[in-house]
């Protein structure tokens, strides 16, 4: 008998030992441990793209749509509920007005940002390269104090909702015009960008998700026409902010899953779908939308945790701005208020038509709108307007114009709070790679100083300055019960370094005083351009970003913006940079492209590629894992 055949002979013998063991243990009834449930690996299927439903929710505009179709719906997301007693308080979540706005010291910031929105158009000359002549406001106000409406018609053709059926909800334009004097409330379920959640009526999560459900499911039935039956058959590809709250988006899943009852969803970030729609490969993504704007440098279709910055103004901040430089201009329809709704659409109508960013645009100059709301007759009005017009969107470079106070104003990435339904997270791999790298490094300085062992151990366990006890050492900042990860350039012009004698409690208070200061402050939006850019981890990445900026979202959609923009990032990039870059290069309309719809264009992108496969997280996988599969599934860093 050879030597193999006798190894083989006693591997089955011992295979026979093992079985006759286990039914040894099973007679004596020994338990044995479970082995968790493993994740089966994704299934490989032919996938339809006219079965997959694209969902951006954004904080005034929803866009949904098929992945085949050309365009996505796009409805106002907002909800009308009825009162379910009569005599409740109405409650209606306001539109243009926020917090911070009526503070002591809101008038003072506000004027003292106009002084350097006003500075910054006198020193930049005109192409003819003559400097503008400012214009000020009393030379409009004196003409439009004395206008006066022309009637157009007795009837303005617009009618309230009719509510005599008194449906219980009402979806989109016709929650707008839901009349005041009727028993509804109305609410907006997403507020810069996350889930609108408040103390008063309908501010509770669960009444938060009921709302987005009841929206998401009307504009499915009534404008993509899908029973909701049907959903069993359909995908869902649904698309989240960059910086994102992990409860929220597990709420939302949980909700599309199992109470929509889609058969299976992806979930992706924003910034990465807008490379996709825009057809880039590597970009810094500047998303500003209607309440927040968003930073974020994409390569290769990830997004880097480092450069992700949420900025707590957009588009609505510059048209309240907007009406209060009106105002200063004498502006002549007197009645229009920020708390009404109609008045607000006005002032975003307003915005759009006359606001620019063309400094060779100068002088006075006369314009005319009309007003048609219900139960009320057309008019139009005359207005002379000035400077106001450039004014207001470059609050987005000075945003103390906006006289926002005492409000958070700028947010950065933090790490997951852990949750119980996945033990083995990030924190968990985090905890036992640290320890392994704590006694490893222990072991290695032992073994250079012999009977150095305590002094090995201390230095092992974090010296000062050295943040070992949070994960990725200092790279992080507690605050608020999380960590907060920075780049490399942000831990260093943020953060500083560590004193050799500063002990570690003082130099963690120091860092996480210094990062509340960062977030109170509102950095302009080329400044903050520079900032993320500045937080990726290489040159040859920073390269990249700085020749392909690319600006998306409704927000920043002014004439001449894209020159306003590139010129200001030019002159305050580091003069190093400047020499490196080729080109630095500002896209606002990739393939003549709407800037509003290019991340919900590259979420249908993304359902026709073949490395989708791998990304969907079916209902049963749901039901049955959970909030593991997000981690296991998702295209980012859960």
């Amino acid at each position: 008998m050879t030597q193999a055949e006798k190894e083989q002979d006693n591997g089955k013998e011992k295979e026979k030992e093992k079985d006759k063991e286990k039914d040894k243990e099973q007679q004596r009834g020994v338990k044995r441990p479970i082995a968790p449930p493993s994740i089966p690996e994704p299934q490989q299927e032919q996938i339809q793209s006219n079965f997959v439903i694209v969902i951006n929710p954004g904080s005034r505009t929803l866009r949904i749509g098929r992945a085949t179709d050309t365009l996505p719906v796009t409805v106002a997301h907002v909800i009308a509920r009825r009162h379910k007693q009569s005599g409740q308080p109405r409650h209606e979540d306001s539109w243009l007005l926020r917090d911070g706005l009526n503070k002591p010291e809101s008038k003072e910031q506000r004027q003292n940002g106009l002084k350097m929105v006003d500075q910054a158009i006198w020193s930049k000359k005109m192409s003819n390269g003559v400097r503008r002549t400012p214009v000020s406001a009393e030379q409009a106000r004196s003409y439009n104090c004395q206008i006066r409406p022309a009637v157009l018609d007795s009837s303005s053709r617009v009618k309230w909702t009719n509510t005599a059926h008194h449906p219980p909800y009402l979806v989109g334009e016709e929650a707008l015009y839901v009349n005041p004097s009727d028993c509804y409330n109305i609410h907006w379920p997403v507020v810069r960008g996350q889930l609108n959640l408040h103390s008063g009526p309908g501010g509770s999560l669960t009444a938060v998700l009921a709302d987005l459900e009841t929206i998401w499911s009307h504009v499915i039935q009534k404008h993509l026409e899908i029973p909701l039956k049907d959903l069993k058959y359909y995908r869902c590809i649904l698309l989240v902010p960059d910086i994102y709250n992990r409860q929220h988006i597990k709420a939302l899943v949980n909700m599309l899953l199992l109470n929509m009852g889609f058969s299976a969803i992806i979930v992706h970030q924003e910034s990465v779908c807008a490379t996709f729609g825009s057809g880039l490969s590597s970009a810094c993504v500047v998303d500003v939308g209607d309440q927040k704007t968003s930073l974020c440098c994409v390569e290769d279709g990830v997004s880097h945790r480092n450069s992700r910055l949420c900025l707590a103004y957009g588009g609505t901040d510059v048209t309240r701005t907007f009406f209060w430089l009106l105002q200063r201009a004498g502006f002549p329809y007197r009645e229009c208020q920020l708390s009404k709704r109609l008045d607000c659409q006005l002032l975003q109508h307003l915005k759009e038509t006359f606001c620019h960013l063309d400094q060779d645009i100068s002088g006075l100059q006369d314009h005319e709108f009309q007003t048609r709301f219900p139960d009320s007759p057309a008019l139009l009005y005359q207005v002379r307007l000035g400077d106001e017009k450039l004014q207001a969107p470059m609050g987005l470079f000075y945003p103390t114009t906006f006289g926002i106070v005492g409000e958070k104003m700028t947010s950065l990435q933090y790490r997951s709070q852990g949750d119980s339904e996945d033990p083995h997270d990030e924190h968990y791999l985090l905890t036992t790679q640290s320890k392994q790298d704590q006694s490893s490094k222990s072991a290695a300085e032992r073994k250079a100083r012999p009977g150095g062992a305590l002094e090995g151990e201390m230095s092992s366990q974090g010296g000062i300055g050295d943040l070992s006890d949070l994960p990725r050492g200092c790279g992080m900042i507690g605050s608020g019960g999380g960590e907060l990860e920075l780049g490399p350039a942000q831990g260093e012009c943020l953060m500083g370094t560590a004193e050799a004698d500063e002990p570690f409690s003082a130099h963690l208070s120091r860092k996480t005083a210094i990062m509340s200061q960062f977030e109170s402050k509102a950095l302009g939006l080329d400044k903050a351009i520079l900032h993320s850019i500045d937080c990726c981890a290489s040159d040859e990445i920073k390269r990249k970003m700085y020749s392909s900026i690319l600006v998306v979202g409704g927000g920043l959609m002014f004439h001449s913006a894209q020159e306003f923009l590139l010129h200001r990032i030019i002159n305050k990039m580091p003069p190093s940079f400047r020499r490196l870059v080729d080109n630095v290069e500002v896209i606002t309309r990739p393939k003549d492209m709407d800037p509003r719809l290019i991340s919900w264009k590259g979420g249908a992108v993304l359902a026709c590629l073949d490395t989708t496969q791998e990304m969907w997280i079916h209902q049963r996988e749901w039901q049955r894992f959970g909030v593991r599969m997000l981690r296991e599934r998702a295209a980012f860093v859960w």
